[in-house]
């Protein structure tokens, strides 16, 4: 549905996107990701038509952006980061305008704005003057202009920004439901987001792609992904950390807290070898006669990941 081929975006001398290449599919939920000044808005508004690229291919269900702009727009859904809104308009007066721009047919409005209402969870302020609407209400009346016409692709740019922590749970599992029958690309913050969204996500620093898998697949690249915590209580010192270290299994041992009462350490493991690693600690505590108080495999986190391939200004 979307394939973006080494697209670049400059601004004078300034580098903004760097060769971006990625494609998502109906029924994937691509979660786009990065620190601020990536690169992730200026992807998105060049995906929808909004920004011209530098270079690069972008199409659209099978449309070429560059050679018909007007048809791969028409594909799109389109929440902005910063949404425009016109705000003496009632929420149900925007949503019929924006219908009629997007060309749903005038026996078909009803229909339409009655399903973006209900979708966006609207109702309760359906007649109320835009201008009057809180900060939530206003974003979900921006989320449902970009569903209006029932489009198959939805770019999202951080559709969850200032809502409370319902809103936000109401919009991740909508976004979820409609991922199962349409291609969506939304940009996020927050990375819990991505793991309750998202199908698929693509990590982007500096203008260029750095990451790309399942969620699951980003949290296994995470350093600690594998490792294990050994919490255990006896004679310790420094001797069950050189056994620790000295096992195959494991390339290196952290230790938290170590004293004559016992250790608590990270114990990453070996190449090849994050299926043994906690039997073996097991069975090396147990020779020693320690006292397990806590061994734990941890799974990987993404926000581990994200600080461990993101730079940052300070790091240059």
């Amino acid at each position: 549905m979307i394939e973006v081929e080494n697209l670049q975006k400059h601004f004078g001398t300034k580098v903004a996107v760097d060769g971006v290449s990625f494609t998502v599919n109906k029924g994937e939920v691509l979660g786009f990701l990065g620190p601020n000044g990536a690169g992730k808005s200026t992807t998105m508004r060049m995906v929808t038509g909004y920004l011209p690229p530098t270079d690069g291919k972008i199409s659209i269900d099978g449309v070429d952006i560059e050679d018909d702009e007007i048809a791969a727009k028409a594909r799109i859904g389109y929440l902005p980061e910063a949404a425009p809104l016109y705000s003496d308009m009632t929420v149900e007066g925007f949503l019929r305008f924006s219908a009629e721009m997007r060309g749903v047919p005038s026996g078909e409005l009803d229909a339409a704005v009655d399903n973006a209402i209900k979708t966006t969870f609207l109702e309760p302020v359906r007649h109320q003057s835009i201008d009057t609407l809180s900060k939530g209400y206003r974003h979900r009346t921006c989320f449902a202009q970009s569903i209006i016409h029932d489009p198959e692709i939805l770019i999202l740019d951080e559709p969850t920004d200032g809502l409370d922590p319902n809103q936000k749970h109401e919009i991740r599992q909508l976004i979820r439901r409609m991922g199962k029958e349409k291609a969506i690309i939304f940009s996020t913050h927050i990375l819990e987001e991505v793991e309750a969204a998202c199908t698929r996500a693509i990590i982007i620093d500096r203008g260029r792609v750095i990451a790309d898998g399942t969620p699951d697949e980003l949290k296994a690249r995470a350093a600690k992904a594998g490792a294990v915590l050994l919490r255990a209580k006896g004679l310790a010192g420094t001797g069950i950390e050189k056994e620790l270290d000295k096992m195959g299994e494991s390339e290196k041992v952290e230790v938290i807290e170590s004293d004559d009462e016992g250790i608590t350490a990270m114990v990453y493991p070996a190449k090849g070898k994050k299926e043994n690693l906690s039997t073996a600690i097991y069975s090396l505590c147990k020779e020693k006669n320690l006292t397990i108080e806590e061994l734990r495999v941890e799974e990987g986190r993404l926000d581990d990941l994200f600080r461990e391939i993101t730079k940052t200004d300070a790091e240059d």
